[in-house]
Formats: structure tokens, sequence, C-alpha cells
């Protein structure tokens, strides 16, 4: 028996989702700018952490966002196989869900329909839709606001094979330090490793839902993604780029397998308003 999903249903879930996403720091993300405030040195640092700490809580208690830049609406979709829809196109259902959470939200309308002519779409659609075919008949959701200033610091690069570990981290580290305090540091790093270029970048994107301090299952990884985050954190840019310890709150690698003649590596930047929010329907 298939489950049959009408799309209008979906209309009310994202919105939703889109504004708790905007105005509600999920926990793993407060406890550690908790915690880099505990390990800050720098008083400057300090005082940055603890206005970026005061301003969540604000914006969970009034429900206002925590960032004027309320971003791109990048959606995530893990579709069961065994769903079968009705129903308006599911691209039509999602996009009349971003109009409506990004303005019942009062949420800033950041598109623009062309990116030449720069007329603003005035609700913040479209969205930027993923979606994934996996087994059963479950749906899950995960929302992200992107923000322009971490995204613009998002940068790709083919590596030489040979290069292995020591080219990677020489690449991260440059391109943390170019950035310096534009992505709003402190930052969590998504880094897509394999694929072809268009693949790489989108696991960048992906690693950026991975809970802070989730490290990558693979053990390899994982000491890497220390490695970089130590080294990172040594660069002193610090709290937005005031200086300090804390320039990066947590570095997620995702790998995929990729040519022999190639290395793809992809960065994409999250600034400290990092926001997402997943529901299964």
């Amino acid at each position: 028996m298939r489950r049959l999903i009408n799309t209008s249903e979906l209309i009310p879930a994202i919105s939703n989702l889109i504004i708790d996403a905007c105005c509600n720091l999920n926990d793993d993300q407060m406890c550690s700018l908790e915690n880099a405030l505990q390990k800050e040195e720098s008083p400057y640092g300090k005082d940055a952490l603890e206005i970026i700490l005061k301003n969540a809580a604000v914006a969970k208690k009034e429900r206002i966002p925590c960032c004027q830049d309320t971003g791109t609406c990048v959606i995530f979709m893990n579709v069961g196989q065994e769903i079968s829809w009705t129903g308006e196109p599911l691209a039509n259902a999602v996009n009349e869900a971003v109009r409506k959470g990004y303005t019942e939200g009062f949420l800033r309308k950041s598109i623009v329909r062309d990116p030449l002519d720069r007329v603003n779409t005035g609700d913040n659609a479209p969205a930027v839709l993923h979606t994934e075919i996996v087994p059963g008949d479950g749906l899950a959701i995960t929302v992200l606001p992107k923000g322009g200033g971490s995204e613009n610091m998002s940068v790709f690069a083919t590596l030489l094979p040979s290069g292995g570990e020591d080219a990677i981290q020489g690449f991260v580290l440059k391109a943390v330090e170019a950035a310096g305090g534009n992505p709003c540091p402190p930052v969590i790093l998504g880094i897509g490793l394999g694929g072809t270029m268009d693949y790489c970048a989108l696991l960048a994107k992906k690693a950026l839902l991975r809970s802070v301090g989730e490290r990558n299952k693979n053990p390899r990884y994982a000491a890497l993604e220390e490695q970089l985050l130590s080294a990172i954190n040594d660069l002193g840019i610090g709290p937005l780029g005031m200086g300090g310890r804390i320039t990066a709150l947590d570095v997620h690698i995702q790998e995929y397998p990729c040519h022999v003649t190639a290395l793809p590596i992809a960065l994409n930047f999250q600034c400290h308003a990092a926001r997402h929010k997943s529901i299964t329907l």
C-alpha cells in the first residue's frame, strides 16, 4: 500500500519550520556558543560572544529573527520511494510555503528574480530545493535559511590527489584566513570531499546540517575534522573577526567517491547564526 500525500499538506509544516529556524537556534548551537564563551581568552572575543548569546535569547523569547539576514531558503527532502503525490507540483507547494513563512514571520526577503537585473521577488521565493529518494514511505524535511555573508565565502577547487591531507589542510586554512570576519564567526565549516564539482558543493552544504560536536563516522575523517578545527582556531581571527581563540565552533567533513585523477573540495561557511530545523511527516 503506497502512501499518498497531497502537496498542500506541506505548506503549513514548511512555513512553520522556516519561522522557527530563523528565530530559535538549536540547543547544540546554543551550547557550543556557551562553551566558546568559557574558552575564549580575548576580552573583545568574549564581549562578542556575550552579545551573540544575548541576541539569540531575545530572538527566541520575542519570536523575532536572530539575524536580519534571513537568507536563501534551502530545503532538503528525503522522500520515501513508496510515497505518491497528489495536488500541485512539489516545487510549487514548497515555494508557496516559503512565501507564507517569510510573509507571516515578518522575515526579510532577499531573493532577486535574476542574477543581473537584481529585482527582488518580494516573497523570498523560489527556494533552493534538494530531494533525495530513500527507502520506505517516510518524508523528512529540513529547512536551512542561509545568510549571504557566510555563503559568499564559499569556495571550490580540484586539488592534486597526491596532495592528500596536507593539501586539504592548506586549502582550508588559506580560505578561512581570507574570509576573516566576513562570514560572522565563530563559524561552522562544511567541507565536501569527492564526487564531482556540483556534488562536492552539495556535500559541503549537507555537512552543515550535522549537530555541533557530531564527528564523521569514519575515524580518519573524524581525526581530520579535529585537526582542522584546532588549526583554524589557531589563526586568531576570533568571534566576529575581533580576534581570539574561537574562530570556528566545528568542522564537518562529508566525503564521497571520486575520479582517480581528482581531489575535489568545497567549503561552505555557516555563520554563528547556524539556523536549521527538521520535521518528519
